[in-house]
This record gives C-alpha cells, structure tokens and sequence, in this order.
C-alpha cells in the first residue's frame, strides 16, 4: 500500500497544470475520541490519494485539523470519504474565497498529541462547554454592542495583514501563548462584558472559548467557521464587512483578500504591502511581507546576508545551516531585527492603499513547464548532455530548463540535438535525445519543457 508521497512539489504542479482541471482549496475540523489516530490516517491517504486530494492534515486522539486541495470534480465523492465516519457527517467545509490550484502541493497527514498545540490540559476543564458560536450577521451586531471585547487568537504575521476593528490582536507567535495573555488582560471583566473570539476557521476559538469559560468568563461568543466562513457569508448576503485588510492562510496562497484594503508595509522598505514572503535561503525561511519592488531587488530575501547566501555553491549552504530547525518552523518566525517595517501589537485600522488587483498568490510555481525527461550522461570534454525522454516530445526550437540540486535552474533554447544516434528535428518518448549544454550536467537533473 502507499502509504506516503511518491512525487515531488514540483512534479506534482506540473501535473496539476497539464491536467488543467479546477481544484476547490478548504478546510474542516472536528473534535471526536479516535481511538487509533495511525489506522484512522492510513485510512484517510489511502481514500483521499485515490482523489487526488493533496493539503496539511494533522490527527490526534482528539479529532481532525484538515487544509486541502480537491479538485472540484471529485468534491461530492471527498465528501461522501469524510461522512464515512460519523463524527464527520454534515461537516462544515470552509471553502476558500480566492482559489488556487496549487494551495497544496502534497499530501501530508501527521499523528499528533494534539490537532492544535494549545499548551492545556484537557483534563482540568469541560472542552465541550464551548461558546456561543455567531454566524456573520449575529457576529456584526455583537461588535456593534459597546459591551463587547473583541479577541484576535491569531499571531502577530496573521493579524498584521488583516483583522477585526477593534480587535485585541496580542503579539505572539503561537496559540498557546496568547491563551494567558488575554486571561489576564480581562480578569476584570469576567461578568460584565462579552468576549469575542476570532480565528482563521474557528479551531483555535473552539477550545480557546472552553478554556474561558472554565476561568468564569460569563458571556463567551466565537465566530461560527473563522473568517473563512464570515468572508463566505459576507458575498452571499451582501454584508458589511467589519473586517479590514487580507486573511493570512497556511498554504501556498499566503493570504486571501477579504476587503480592498491594505493595512500593512513591506517590512523593507516601507510601502503599502500586505503580501507574504518566506526568504529564499533554506536556511533561514523567514516569513515577513515584501513589495514586488524588493521582491525583485533582493530575490525574495530578507537580508543582504541571505541575498548572499543564495549565491553560493549549495554544499556552502548546506554547511551553514546544518544543525539549524528551519522548514518546519517556517510559520513560527515572522521577526527579525532585519525587518524595519513590522508592526505587532496594536494595528493600524487605517488603510494604507487600495489593493489594485488580486495579488499573485503563486510564490513557488514561476515558470510553467512540463517534465520532459532525466539525464543519462553528461560529457565532460564535449559539454554534451544526454537525457532519456519519458514525457511529450521535444522539438528543435523549444525554450528547455535543465534543474537540480547543484545545477539550479538552466534555460535554453535548442536549435540543434541528435535522437538516437541521428541527427533530427523531434525527439519521441522512448528516445534518447543528445546535445551540448554551456554547463556541466548531473545525473540527478531533470528535463523540462518551458510552455507559453
């Protein structure tokens, strides 16, 4: 059985465009007692790969924390696997307001201690003695009412680019942390006002309004689906919308709008900018917001230092960074002593600029391509490369990228190549196409043809 991953992120785009079939992006939880989360995981890739459904999904004897990408086609038959389980039937699914094909790239499900790291002990309080939970209009008039305390449980990169009016947005960087901090910023205010909690799609409110209401807090409310759901319901009824600026997501797309506004910097320079960006040194990774303008001038760095990184030999970047927790932690950073423009805490309410148009959410896909083929041979003295063509056909004046680990990215346009011994002006699947490349080749390169 395959149990795991067998293509790569980049392989899996490529197929993605060449299918050219639209994907649906969304998430679901839903806290239940699952009595063997591994089982209960097997079970789900196996069902959920035969869909060619990818995204992040954590499980946990608690319940499911599900972010994904189905495509629309197989929507009906993803939904018929989730209500296989009981606790899963009439599940809400908050489907994205802007979409992507490539949100995710993979299908990766974890086994957790916990579907969110919150830091609690379930045990000391009742998790299902939750909060009210308020549909988008009912939330609009609660924030209207001068009683209410409004609470962004998000972190400090996520409520940057967007949040409620009025909201209390603490400066952290994890869940966990903001659970103390806000019980001690309200501990007078228990009995006498309503506290309202926000989230991404309404996980981290589910247990974060059982916790309060265990510390005696009266009159507890959360936003039914996170603003996910709240930015759903805002098109379908023709709302207002109390919430400025974009929500930050956790894949690929890195925020998706709800108003025009832009309520945040670029943390180089200064300019009106709410679009994320993780450095392109693997061996920092650090998340923070940059305008097209320095994208482009430092390469989608954070630094002068990573900008210089990245151009060295990639055994020198292997050796810097061996040793260091990136990757993983990727979500967790956001602050840097590089990053003069970032702001946490209390947020501006005040829009800066008007989005123009919809942001370019496809970081890591530039250049549209498909897989041609693997190299064979490379020939030193001759500069002469040899790759087995798997894929579609290549034909004399095609744009070609030769990639790997070492090589990097190389294009080229050819206008010349031998097929099996023969000099010709296509090469089939099968063939074993030849010919000369400015660079050396390594065997672990791959072929791709660059498409318009």
């Amino acid at each position: 059985m395959q149990l795991y991953n067998t293509l790569s992120a980049e392989e899996r785009a490529i197929m993605i465009d060449d299918a050219g079939k639209q994907r649906l992006t969304l998430s679901f939880y839903a806290y239940a007692k699952i009595q063997d989360p591994q089982k209960f995981r097997n079970d789900l890739f196996l069902a959920w790969n035969a869909l060619d459904a990818l995204g992040r999904i954590y499980v946990a004897n608690e319940g499911i924390n599900a972010q994904m990408s189905v495509p629309a086609e197989n929507f009906e038959a993803f939904r018929e696997t989730l209500e296989a389980y009981d606790f899963m039937k009439g599940i809400r699914l908050n489907v994205a307001v802007e979409q992507d094909d490539h949100s995710f790239l993979k299908l990766t499900i974890k086994v957790r201690h916990k579907i969110v790291a919150d830091g609690l002990n379930d045990d000391t309080f009742d998790v299902t003695n939750i909060g009210v939970h308020l549909k988008a209009k009912e939330f609009n008039e609660i924030l209207d009412d001068p009683n209410t305390i409004v609470v962004d449980f998000r972190n400090h990169y996520e409520s940057e680019v967007g949040h409620f009016k009025g909201a209390i947005t603490p400066d952290v960087e994890t869940f966990r942390e903001s659970l103390p901090i806000i019980n001690e910023q309200l501990k007078d205010h228990k009995d006498d006002k309503n506290l309202v909690m926000y989230c991404t799609g309404g996980i981290r409110c589910e247990k974060a309004s059982a916790y309060f209401k265990h510390q005696g807090f009266k009159n507890v409310y959360q936003l039914e689906g996170g603003i996910i759901n709240y930015a759903k319901q805002l098109k379908e009824e023709g709302l207002e919308s109390k919430f400025i600026g974009k929500n930050f997501v956790f894949d690929n797309r890195l925020g998706e709008r709800i108003t025009d506004d832009i309520i945040s910097q670029c943390h180089q320079c200064g300019k009106p900018c709410d679009n994320h960006t993780n450095c392109e040194n693997d061996g920092c990774h650090l998340l923070f917001i940059q305008c097209d303008d320095c994208k482009a001038a430092m390469e989608n760095c954070c630094s002068t230092e990573c900008l210089e990184i990245i151009h060295m030999p990639l055994v020198d970047q292997v050796r810097l960074r061996t040793g260091k927790q990136v990757g993983n932690k990727v979500f967790r950073k956001g602050k840097s002593e590089n990053l003069k423009f970032k702001h946490s805490g209390e947020l501006p309410e005040t829009a800066l600029a008007t989005a123009q148009k919809p942001a370019d959410i496809r970081q890591k896909i530039k250049i549209k391509k498909v897989l041609l083929g693997k190299a064979e041979h490379y020939y030193v003295k001759a500069q002469v490369a040899q790759f087995t063509i798997e894929n579609h056909e290549l034909n004399v004046g095609d744009k070609i990228l030769i990639s790997g680990p070492t090589t990097g990215e190389q294009e080229m346009v050819l206008e010349k190549f031998i097929v099996n011994g023969a000099e010709t002006t296509t090469a089939k699947i099968g063939d074993k196409v030849t010919f000369e490349v400015p660079f050396r080749v390594r065997l672990s390169d791959k072929l791709y043809k660059i498409v318009n």
